[in-house]
């Protein structure tokens, strides 16, 4: 599984406490350093690259939208912040996600998921064609061409092929940390879908070889990013 760098930029000691403790709770994220005012943070961030930026607003000497508005932020960044009508401001300046304190960890892991989809769908790939995936007491093959869609059933997922389907005990996560998300994009909690193969989208609807698929608010984002690149 790959790690994301993070660094948390909070003057509040408990507020940043709890979202150490957070951050802590992701295997896949890798806290770098913690900083107490945005100077020391911005001073990191000149000579250190981090995917992810988990950012206070009001700090003294330099808030949180000032450091955003004075320099070139390449990271993902996440407001974390007691003060709800900074948020337009927020999202005129492109972040990632915007927290209201005090958050709840899902919340807060629901923004750190769409920071890591946002990465890895900026991430130059190199070309993959074929993935294996664990079946019964073998390792199975299968092209990324080749499928039409994969379906959650409880423990297992089924992955419809053009030509077989292959049961697994593979979760959703393992599967969308090894398929790049442009050949099978996740749509569902319970569907991923191979982009290829839409036949046609309509009123949240997928259509592949007759099959209805749904798309749920919480993948639509990255779905539609991933099919407006292919207009």
């Amino acid at each position: 599984m790959d790690r994301y760098s993070c660094i948390i930029i909070e003057d509040e000691p408990l507020a940043l406490e709890r979202t150490k403790s957070f951050v802590n709770k992701i295997p896949f994220l890798n806290l770098c350093g913690t900083f107490d005012n945005a100077l020391k943070g911005l001073s990191y961030l000149k000579s250190n690259k981090v995917d992810l930026l988990f950012l206070d607003i009001n700090m003294d000497e330099l808030s949180g939208i000032e450091l955003l508005e004075s320099s070139k932020i390449e990271s993902q960044v996440i407001i974390t912040t007691a003060y709800q009508e900074f948020a337009i401001k927020g999202y005129e300046l492109s972040v990632t996600d915007y927290l209201l304190k005090p958050f709840t960890f899902d919340r807060f892991l629901k923004a750190v998921n769409k920071a890591q989809e946002n990465i890895n769908y900026n991430l130059p790939h190199l070309p993959i064609d074929f993935i294996f995936v664990k079946t019964e007491n073998r390792l199975e093959k299968i092209n990324l061409v080749d499928i039409l869609f994969i379906e959650g059933m409880r423990d297992y997922r089924r992955i419809h092929t053009v030509n077989k389907k292959i049961m697994t005990l593979q979760n959703f996560s393992e599967l969308e940390q090894i398929i790049p998300s442009n050949l099978v994009c996740r749509v569902h909690k319970s569907y991923m879908v191979g982009i290829n193969k839409i036949e046609s989208i309509e009123r949240m609807r997928i259509i592949i070889s007759n099959q209805r698929i749904p798309i749920s608010e919480t993948y639509k984002e990255l779905f539609f990013l991933v099919i407006n690149n292919r207009i």
